[in-house]
């Protein structure tokens, strides 16, 4: 008995030792690579429950800004980067941002401001595709003599529907356009208009009912850019010979009295012809962009245009560069960029000739950045003119630099009506070249086209006008400073002024000044001693009418 029980206790206690053997194998393995298979697939595991907890979970901490049942959003590929010390971003080329996004810092007081942040141009080259749109397929002819507007209309129609389409105009071909809006109040953003061809305006008097402000007109648009090397000829000699006497007439011309005459009111008005009457009254603008945000004009050429070549109204984030204007000198109010209301411009590289100001900024404008433009024939940039009847004018951060001027009318100037309200305030003229310029500085707030102006007391307050570093030759007067009596310029700065006379054939004058109080930072040439050192006494103070 007691045999056979130490026989079955030695078999339980070998059973035993088997068993923990075994169990002693399995431990170790689970610490070796199939133990880190086993971890990696339950952390698999444990990655889907947790990606499946967020999708369905509105309590997750990673969707705490979004509504029950939405995905979190990952980072937007098309948001501009944060901008870098004296670098601005590149804001994206598929969405149209914000106009706020795109807002230069004012800057200190006669500090050249930043320049507006703006869209960079796109660089697409014309594709064959389903967002490409060539007027041709759609019945234009190109022959100059065929109406080709309803193909245009047609093409645009297309274009209007699909995101970051492309509308061909091709070269060699010259496609008569009569007054045509493109516009749609549902049409996709970042559309391209390829301009490689010749378009031009019609010149009976039927196409243009009893007058339109505009020939081609983009309006209310996300991202508009018309590009290419073509042309737009708006055949404007047929309009200006027709000029009618009551047309406004640029009132600084008073300032100009030829040698052989004792005064001359007004500049020879064109013979009027048979054809007289045959033109309404009312003269377009050549091109026109209203209520549109990121707008690019580059490489084309707009020609004789009936009255101002390239328009903004409305507009926020606008960028113009390598383009030009050509018009004769003596074509009647053909300005060559007019701004109005537009905020966040930048214009560059280009070259401007007509016959009124190569860039006139109107009231409504901000944060405008002009450089590297040549300017000639024509009336030099102008401020202006502000406060007819009786408005009220706001603009305020412009800078002007980097110009060249030959055988314009103005350099830079500042006109104002009497009568008028608001401000202009902050504007930086710098580095700008004039060469037989007639009056290279001025700031008139006695502004008139009219036949007669009556005397007013209001006027809109200038500040804070800085003119540096112009030079070059003058014909008739360097400096012309007439301010409102009731309401004097102040912060005026001059420094770096230095203008030689050139005797043509008009009488010359001395600088002159009136009202106008600011500081001369070095001496001038010629000395312009007529200009107030500080502040005005008896500065009546700016009320809620002068506020902008």
């Amino acid at each position: 008995m007691s045999e056979f029980s130490f026989r079955s206790l030695t078999f339980m206690l070998l059973i035993a030792l088997l068993v923990w053997s075994s169990n002693f194998e399995a431990c170790m393995a689970r610490r070796g690579r199939h133990w880190r298979q086993s971890r990696a697939a339950s952390a698999s595991s444990l990655s889907k429950k947790k990606g499946k907890s967020s999708h369905s979970g509105g309590s997750s901490h990673h969707n705490s800004g979004g509504s029950s049942g939405s995905k979190p959003k990952s980072p937007s590929h098309n948001k501009a980067p944060s901008p870098s010390h004296n670098k601005a971003p590149s804001p994206p080329h598929n969405k149209a941002p914000s106009p706020s996004h795109n807002k230069a810092p004012s800057p200190p007081h006669n500090k050249a401001p930043s320049p507006p942040q703006l869209p960079k141009p796109r660089d697409d080259t014309p594709q064959k595709g389903s967002s490409s749109f060539n007027v041709l397929d759609f019945g234009a002819k190109g022959d100059g003599s065929t109406d080709d507007t309803k193909a245009f209309q047609a093409a645009w129609a297309a274009a209007c529907k699909v995101e970051a389409s492309q509308i061909i105009v091709p070269a060699a071909y010259k496609f008569l356009v009569g007054p045509i809006s493109f516009s749609d109040p549902y049409c996709q953003p970042n559309i391209l208009f390829q301009l490689d061809g010749t378009i031009i305006a019609p010149t009976d008097s039927k196409s243009w009912g009893k007058g339109l402000l505009q020939w081609l007109e983009f309006t209310k648009l996300r991202g508009i850019t018309v590009q290419g090397k073509g042309l737009i000829d708006g055949r404007g000699s047929s309009w200006w010979q027709d000029t009618p006497y009551g047309d406004p007439i640029d009132d600084d011309f008073k300032l100009i009295v030829p040698l052989n005459s004792t005064a001359q009111q007004h500049p020879p008005m064109p013979i009027r012809s048979e054809l007289s009457g045959k033109m309404p009254s009312i003269k377009p603008t050549a091109l026109r962009f209203y209520g549109s945000f990121n707008v690019t004009v580059t490489g084309i050429t707009i020609q004789n245009s009936p009255q101002c070549h390239l328009k903004f109204d409305n507009c926020a984030g606008v960028l113009v560069h390598d383009m030009s204007v050509s018009s004769p000198g003596n074509s009647p109010n053909t300005d060559g960029i007019h701004l109005q209301n537009s905020k966040q411009v930048l214009i560059h590289t280009t070259n401007l000739a007509c016959g009124d100001d190569c860039i006139s900024i109107q009231t409504g404008c901000s944060d405008v950045y002009v450089h590297n433009v040549n300017c000639g024939p024509g009336h030099g940039i102008s401020i202006g003119s502000l406060g007819r009847d009786n408005t009220k004018a706001c603009v305020s951060n412009i800078t002007v630099r980097d110009i060249i001027m030959h055988n314009t009318m103005n350099g830079v100037r500042v006109k104002t009506w009497q009568g008028g309200s608001g401000s202009v305030q902050g504007v930086l003229f710098s580095n700008i070249q004039v060469s037989e310029v007639q009056l290279p500085i001025v700031i008139d707030q006695f502004y008139c086209d009219k036949s007669q102006c009556k005397n007013q007391t209001s006027a809109v307050a200038l500040s804070g006008i800085t003119y540096e570093r112009i030079r070059g030759t003058y014909t008739v007067k360097p400096v012309h400073f007439a301010c409102s009596d009731s309401l004097p310029c102040v912060d005026v700065t001059l420094n770096g002024i230095e203008l030689k006379p050139v005797q043509e054939q008009y009488h010359m004058y001395e600088p002159f000044c009136w009202q106008t109080f600011g500081e001369l930072r070095t001496p001038t040439v010629p000395p312009i001693a007529c200009l107030q050192i500080g502040k005005p006494s008896s500065n009546r103070v700016n009320s809620d009418h002068d506020v902008c």
